[in-house]
């Protein structure tokens, strides 16, 4: 795991040991709950994927911050659409290396869905980028070493004001077409609008990945998306749900409910919480991913609230119906890789996905990632799914296999 992190961030280093850094590194930034960047005006400007600030920064691969990164990255603010409809703003990232794109046309873009990162504003990616603490970040050096531009979005709620929608993927799915969107808006970033777009992502970012391919034919076809590569897909959250009940990743469970309530107010949560359910909610709203794996594991959520089955509730289940995947066919080709022994995500929940988009006569590569737990899956598949986009890039064929 250590090697397959710093090869790819020796090689970006190597690769641009003779550019000089982009900016003077600046002091250690400060969180976004005391970043006015993050607040968004009101009423919000614009249309969705439209920026509204930018601001250069320094980038950190490490958490030292003796390695300024000669990346040219900025932190973003960008109009989008929550799960229901309504305008929010949203944070996040744009990296362009100093690469040149000698590949045909533009300069293509990885939209970038991070995995889970927990739900307290200090999880932002775009805040952990900043200080060397992020965890995906070999990927991110792959992509531009390769001469990618990444956009990668914080989520609805993770950095900006109010409740991260953890796990909700209709608002992940908006979030992440419209920081592609906003890219191309980035001042000094020469990203073009008709770039081709390569959509990333596993566990949550899977989620997010998978929701921004079966929206972007009615949410945003003016977003050139090629490839899909999604992974580890939390693709129906009853079926997450029930087996993490229990098990060791129930904290994510109570993450998600947490993350349910923010985006569905009309749920039964709060009101139902018994005491401890308050205290474990306390807990998971503040945690970064770590603290929230470890918030409260192998409980159960009828033990957190006074009525039991409350997912069950009619509210609950149209809600949760309304982001399963694999109900819409995406227009761009799929690449759909999933650890035959994820301890967190069944792989049935894997295989039923890739049946649904199938039976929607989606262009869906399967590949299973064999004997593989939650993290090996993207550890040991994440450079091949990359390097499928790549090929997307370049024009050749995807091999579908339904």
């Amino acid at each position: 795991m250590l090697r397959r992190v710093l090869v790819p961030l020796l090689a970006l280093c190597t690769a641009l040991l003779a550019v000089p850094a982009v900016a003077q590194a600046d002091a250690r930034p400060p969180a976004p709950a005391q970043d006015p960047f993050y607040t968004p005006p009101s009423p919000l400007p614009g249309q969705p994927g439209d920026l509204i600030r930018q601001r250069q920064v320094d980038w950190y691969p490490e958490p030292f911050r003796v390695f300024q990164a000669p990346v040219h990255t900025w932190l973003v603010l960008y109009r989008s659409t929550s799960a229901t409809g309504a305008p929010n703003a949203v944070s996040g990232m744009v990296l362009v290396p100093p690469i040149p794109w000698t590949g045909p046309g533009p300069r293509p873009v990885i939209a970038y869905a991070m995995g889970t990162q927990g739900l307290g504003d200090d999880c932002a990616p775009s805040y952990h980028l900043r200080t060397g603490t992020e965890v995906e970040i070999a990927f991110l050096a792959q992509a531009m070493l390769k001469g990618y531009a990444v956009a990668l979005t914080d989520y609805e709620g993770l950095g900006t004001p109010g409740t991260h929608t953890y796990a909700v993927s209709r608002s992940e799915g908006h979030a992440l077409l419209d920081v592609a969107r906003a890219a191309s808006k980035v001042d000094g970033a020469g990203i073009s609008p008709t770039a081709p777009v390569g959509v990333f992502g596993y566990s949550q970012g899977g989620q997010a990945a998978a929701a921004a391919g079966e929206l972007q034919p009615t949410y945003a076809p003016d977003v050139h998306v090629v490839g899909i590569a999604e992974g580890g897909v939390p693709a129906d959250l009853n079926e997450v749900a029930a087996y993490n009940d229990g098990n060791i990743g129930f904290s994510l469970v109570a993450g998600a409910a947490v993350g349910y309530a923010a985006a569905y107010p009309e749920l039964p949560f709060a009101d139902v919480l018994n005491a401890k359910g308050h205290e474990v909610v306390q807990k998971v709203e503040n945690s970064c991913v770590v603290e929230l794996a470890l918030a409260d594991p192998f409980d159960r959520l009828d033990n957190l609230t006074t009525v039991p089955g409350m997912i069950k509730d009619p509210r609950w289940q149209a809600r949760l119906a309304e982001n399963t995947l694999g109900t819409h066919k995406p227009s761009a080709p799929v690449l759909l890789y999933h650890g035959t022994a994820d301890e967190l995500i069944p792989f049935h929940v894997g295989q039923e996905l890739r049946e649904r988009l199938c039976a929607l006569g989606a262009s869906v590569q399967w590949q299973p990632v064999p004997l593989a737990g939650h993290i090996v899956a993207i550890s040991t598949y994440g450079t091949a799914a990359l390097n499928w986009l790549g090929d997307r890039f370049a024009g050749k064929a995807p091999t579908p296999n339904c």
